[in-house]
């Protein structure tokens, strides 16, 4: 999804003149440049509170509804209703699948024509854990750009109601560099978090930081999205774990051990302007231009969230 709102900009404005005033607005929204990574843990990490439960039960997509968007995933960002999605998958498609990698059973998902898995559950309050890794399989128009997926949570609303292919969200990002990253999934999905600036970054070349500004995510925006505080994926090939810990309308988000985000006030807009906290919703697992391989995935309840710790600053 990172690529929504660069797109959606770039319609408006000259490439070369918006890249220039892009940082200029990131650094009047997050202030300077921070000058170095913040060295982030978890504290007070929840006990559970009840039973782990499996998302995916390691022979089937039962509990799992497909639903894909166009033929063309070229075309998504168009807004052409004459040229509408696929929708519900035949069993056939070759889209989505349950199939044995590394000794075990895992979903995988082809890539080639964006869309998305929805588990049926309505779940709040929570951690959930999954583990993911790329495939080979590449697909275009993201052929030549870094691998993209996503785990997108809170989800609601009707099938395709984004771009004809997802459901309105927040997202914890898994594409290439940039796992971790929490993007509003939708024009009605609203979540605050802190940042800095980061003249490194695309736009909206916004990163989390702890004791950072506050900014309300808001996708088509200049603050549709906020990068993950650090890369803390492993080499493509190997197993990464996501640990997503979700109490109310405020989340965590942790790669591979590591804290990289925290989102809170998520909410859904009406048309008056009045915002109601969103706080509970299904996962989607998207698909996005890469093959993936998804296994592990279950949640336990929990009454509290963890903590995200300073405890050094590096001097990258």
């Amino acid at each position: 999804m990172k690529k929504i709102c660069a797109l959606l900009l770039a319609c408006v404005s000259p490439i070369a003149a918006f890249a220039q005033s892009s940082i200029d607005q990131a650094r009047a929204i997050g202030g300077e440049p921070a000058t170095g990574r913040q060295h982030l843990i978890l504290a007070d990490v929840p006990r559970p509170v009840g039973k782990r439960i499996a998302l995916f039960d390691g022979r089937s997509l039962n509990d799992w509804q497909p639903w894909l968007g166009y033929a063309d995933p070229a075309v998504t960002y168009r807004g052409d209703s004459k040229n509408p999605p696929i929708g519900v998958p035949g069993r056939d498609s070759g889209d989505f699948a349950v199939r044995q990698v590394d000794g075990g059973p895992a979903i995988w998902i082809k890539g080639q024509t964006w869309g998305s898995l929805v588990h049926r559950a309505d779940l709040s309050n929570y951690h959930l854990r999954l583990q993911y890794k790329w495939g080979a399989g590449r697909w275009a128009p993201r052929d030549r750009q870094p691998p993209n997926n996503g785990l997108l949570y809170h989800t609601h609303g009707a099938p395709g109601e984004v771009f004809g292919t997802w459901r309105p969200s927040m997202e914890f990002e898994i594409m290439k560099g940039s796992t971790g990253m929490a993007v509003a999934v939708g024009g009605k999905v609203r979540g605050r978090t802190t940042v800095t600036s980061d003249p490194s970054l695309i736009a909206p070349h916004l990163r989390f930081r702890v004791g950072g500004r506050t900014v309300d995510m808001v996708n088509g925006s200049p603050t549709w999205n906020v990068e993950a505080a650090t890369d803390a994926e492993r080499p493509i090939g190997q197993w990464n774990t996501l640990d997503l810990y979700v109490l109310g309308d405020h989340a965590v988000h942790v790669v591979n051990g590591v804290p990289v985000a925290e989102i809170r006030d998520i909410a859904t807009i009406a048309a008056d302007g009045s915002r109601t906290p969103l706080t509970h919703g299904s996962i989607q697992l998207q698909s996005e231009g890469a093959e993936t391989w998804f296994r592990s995935i279950s949640v336990e309840p929990i009454r509290s969230l963890p903590k995200i710790v300073e405890t050094a600053i590096s001097s990258e």
